[in-house]
């Protein structure tokens, strides 16, 4: 039997669960702006006390590792691996965008287009991949600016469901009658469980010590300007 603990910090939503050989059986999550480094070691201790397990019984901590967020990601990836030094547990790290698409199929069981979950990345920027309804990857994650051409290609012959909180924005400018929105959550740890058990009993464990989120782009300092 595993048990795992899954975090998930890559946007606003602050999400943690609790799996047992890849189904969820305690979750706490909440979307709201700079939560993360406030309320994620206390989502934490609630699922713990929700499953009625200790520490020690956990088999491993799995992270989304992202895209996303800079500072969720960085929050989320460092209490993971706090967790995995001090309990001696192994590190599993989720791509964030096939835990969205997979999310989305286990709500979705029938579907038979292709998947494009996107995480806003200001302006109409967005990080995102396409995957098919058997969660392969078809277009590799990047960092993409969405005007009227996008995924002209893909929308030809498929019928395409883009998710996430990027997707919301993309809304008004990818037309076609194949494109589908869908805009509920889909950043939730609950769907990293299957994935999670996956790599655990592949032992696709990351290295602890030099282990670092997937940024996919450098994060950019900006300067107050200055009152007059």
């Amino acid at each position: 039997m595993s048990t795992i603990l899954q975090i998930e910090t890559a946007t606003s939503v602050c999400s943690v669960a609790i799996s047992v050989n890849g189904k969820t059986i305690a979750i706490k999550e909440e979307k709201a702006a700079n939560i993360h480094a406030s309320s994620l070691t206390l989502f934490i201790a609630e699922v713990m006390e929700m499953a009625a397990i200790t520490y020690a019984a956990l088999d491993a901590i799995a992270v989304s590792k992202g895209p996303g967020s800079y500072t969720g990601l960085r929050i989320g990836v460092s209490t993971a691996k706090g967790l995995c030094f001090a309990l001696d547990k192994p590190l599993i790290a989720i791509n964030t965008l096939k835990m969205m698409a997979n999310g989305y199929l286990l709500q979705h069981p029938n579907f038979g287009g292709l998947l494009c979950p996107m995480i806003d990345a200001r302006r109409m920027e967005v990080f995102t991949a396409v995957f098919d309804h058997h969660l392969n990857e078809v277009e590799n994650t990047h960092a993409k600016i969405v005007d009227e051409k996008s995924f002209v290609l893909e929308l030809q012959n498929n019928y395409v469901s883009f998710i996430g909180d990027g997707a919301e924005k993309c809304n008004a400018v990818i037309d076609s009658p194949n494109a589908h929105f869908h805009l509920e959550n889909y950043n939730s740890a609950s769907f990293m469980s299957n994935l999670a058990f996956a790599a655990y009993q592949s032992a696709e464990f990351e290295d602890v010590a030099y282990f670092e989120p997937f940024y996919l782009k450098d994060f950019v300092f900006t300067t107050p300007k200055k009152k007059v």
